[in-house]
């Protein structure tokens, strides 16, 4: 799928934004930039302010201060929306009457989209074959997914997707998890949001973490093992069907290891820093991941109770 040119290198950027409803602030001076090119996970949980922020990153709340643009543009001055950012943000949003081809069809008039991108944003995600069938009788992964060939429909630079992954089955979250990171490679910006990080660690490349409308941590996926309670570093789960050459690789990267029924475990080490050791060995990989208990127990420490 070839990119636009409308915001190339886009970058979202947040900066001091705050959302007061009455006494209430579901935003409370939130300041992040997600970069292109990378997918970037928005966490926290249920009720944390995410779906509000993201709605004003969209123009469809005003803050109450602060600013929420695209290479420094509003959402709402930007000259083609759809061709520039593609947003989803509720699943069960499409009237249950239409087909999903006739859905698209009208946002594709309303963004001055042309038509052929509808059976293009269709295949993308696997509804061809059901593209004439009305959405009542979809499921919730199909709607899911025509949620996302909406957002895809203007071929945009930006993606920016409200808890993508819900309701998808494993075979559905694979797929979603590779085509996420397809688009990132094709330099596009790509901002996911979810109220829990194991859903999403496998997707993401940098992470956002929100709590009670405030920011509890931006940066890399890898950092926030190093954000664990004494500044302990990540840990990486490695194997091989070779593992005496994989052992001899980490041993001469002098990467620290210790063996385990599931391969190794090297501490202070991320996995990319992991993989490139293996690789300089052509050591043939069966598993390499990011120590996910340590990570949760991270995310869970960050948001407090309200991640339980």
């Amino acid at each position: 799928m070839p990119t636009t040119t409308g915001l190339p290198g886009a970058t979202i950027e947040i900066a001091g934004l705050t959302k007061r409803f009455g006494r209430v602030k579901a935003v409370d001076d939130l300041t992040f930039s997600v970069q292109p090119g990378r997918v970037t996970g928005f966490l926290g949980p249920n009720g944390a302010g995410k779906t509000t922020t993201l709605r004003m990153l969209l123009g469809l709340e005003r803050p109450s201060s602060g600013k929420a643009t695209f290479n420094g543009v509003r959402y709402r001055r930007l000259r083609r929306p759809l061709m520039s950012v593609g947003a989803a943000l509720e699943a069960s949003s499409f009237h249950p009457g239409r087909s999903a081809r006739d859905h698209l069809r009208v946002y594709a008039q309303a963004g001055r989209v042309p038509a052929r991108r509808i059976d293009d944003a269709l295949a993308a995600v696997g509804l061809t074959e059901a593209a004439d069938r009305r959405v009542g009788g979809y499921s919730l992964g199909m709607r899911q997914r025509l949620g996302l060939a909406f957002a895809l429909l203007g071929d945009p630079e930006v993606l920016v997707l409200d808890e993508p992954i819900n309701g998808l089955d494993p075979e559905g979250i694979r797929w979603i998890r590779h085509f996420l990171r397809g688009l990132a490679a094709q330099g596009r910006t790509v901002l996911i949001s979810s109220h829990l990080l194991s859903e999403v660690q496998q997707s993401v490349d940098d992470v956002i973490i929100i709590a009670k409308g405030r920011l509890r941590y931006a940066g890399t996926l890898a950092g926030l093992g190093a954000q664990s309670p004494g500044g302990i570093a990540p840990s990486t789960v490695v194997d091989a069907p070779r593992r005496d050459d994989l052992a001899q690789a980490l041993s001469a990267a002098q990467l620290g290891f210790e063996r385990s029924h599931s391969g190794f475990v090297v501490r202070g080490a991320s996995s990319e820093e992991v993989g490139r050791a293996a690789f300089a060995a052509g050591v043939e990989l069966s598993q390499l991941r990011t120590d996910t208990g340590s990570l949760e127990d991270t995310f869970l420490r960050l948001v407090g109770e309200d991640g339980l």
